[in-house]
């Protein structure tokens, strides 16, 4: 039997590679499927209790400003004011409130700040590892020494949370820790639940904020959208919400409960395992590149002894 064409030996990989996958996803398929974790910790946060007083953004800076650069940001209508006010989660902003209204005179203020998903697709995206997840408290962490500035997280990211120092210098990811280093480390408790004046925040095991959130539901039928934001969406999150107006509305997502960092890891994980797929990839390329040089080094040699011997017909 001759050389095998490269056509042949192309088809050749993507058969055995699918094989892979068939077989070995499965496995994966069986062997990682996610599992919720109700011990964590995380925030309820009640739409219909909030009064807009952004006290929880204040607290949030003044406490994570050292660690996290954390500077106060000026409103676009007025470049003289003092008072922060950003339009959006920013470099500089890791907690957010908003103000929406619907048609009617139908309001809500809603809080924005990372969700620390159950399986956050930052963490699965990140090609270094500056994404964490600490399995035991449920916290999503970002280390500023490990991260190579892709951006990938931003870019997994469900909720559009995690944001880049476009005005530093030296610049970083900014997205909520939990006060994993400050307030939570020296009190146990997040600097927004600590500071909210009506308790719209609540903090605690992701097991207890479910049960107040049930509870809540049913004894205020009425009041809520019967529907727990964070429980499912995505695999569950450690941030939870209430309220009373659609969560589409106060700009949450509409979400399919399975978690996509847990579809794109199998495929990962199947396809990377024992580093099959690199080595499959670059043998080709060599294969093809070596037949390349040897075809064109028979071309050449064909062609000198063409001229050659149409200079030798001709004396």
């Amino acid at each position: 039997m001759g050389n095998p064409s490269r056509r042949q030996f192309l088809k050749l990989i993507g058969t055995t590679g699918a094989a892979l996958l068939v077989g070995k996803g499965e496995a994966a398929a069986s062997s990682e499927t996610h599992q919720v974790s109700n011990e964590t910790l995380g925030m309820l946060y009640d739409a219909t209790k909030c009064v807009g007083c952004k006290a929880c953004m204040s607290a949030c800076k003044r406490v994570n400003s050292d660690y996290g650069s954390l500077s106060y940001e000026q409103a676009k209508f007025d470049s003289d004011a003092l008072w922060d006010a950003p339009q959006d989660l920013t470099g500089s902003t890791r907690t957010l409130i908003k103000l929406f209204k619907e048609s009617g005179r139908q309001w809500s203020y809603v809080k924005y700040s990372c969700m620390h998903c159950q399986k956050p697709s930052c963490v699965s995206v990140c090609p270094v590892s500056a994404m964490t997840r600490d399995t035991h408290t449920g916290t999503v962490d970002y280390n500023k020494d490990t991260c190579i500035g892709c951006r990938y997280c931003q870019i997994a990211c469900a909720f559009n949370i995690p944001k880049f120092q476009w005005d530093k210098a030296i610049p970083q990811i900014v997205k909520c820790d939990l006060c994993k280093n400050t307030n939570l480390l020296k009190k146990g408790i997040t600097a927004c639940a600590e500071t909210c004046p009506v308790g719209a925040i609540m903090f605690g095991k992701r097991k207890d904020l479910l049960a107040e959130a049930r509870k809540r539901l049913q004894e205020n039928p009425g009041r809520y959208v019967n529907h727990i934001y964070g429980e499912k969406e995505v695999g569950g999150t450690n941030h939870l919400y209430l309220a009373a107006m659609p969560f589409n509305k106060l700009g949450l997502p509409i979400l399919k409960e399975n978690a996509p960092a847990e579809f794109s890891e199998k495929i990962q994980h199947t396809i990377y395992k024992g580093f099959i797929a690199p080595v499959a990839l670059y043998s080709t390329l060599c294969f093809v590149a070596i037949r390349n040089m040897k075809k064109h080094g028979a071309e050449d040699k064909d062609s000198k002894s063409g001229t050659e011997g149409h200079g030798e017909g001709s004396k």
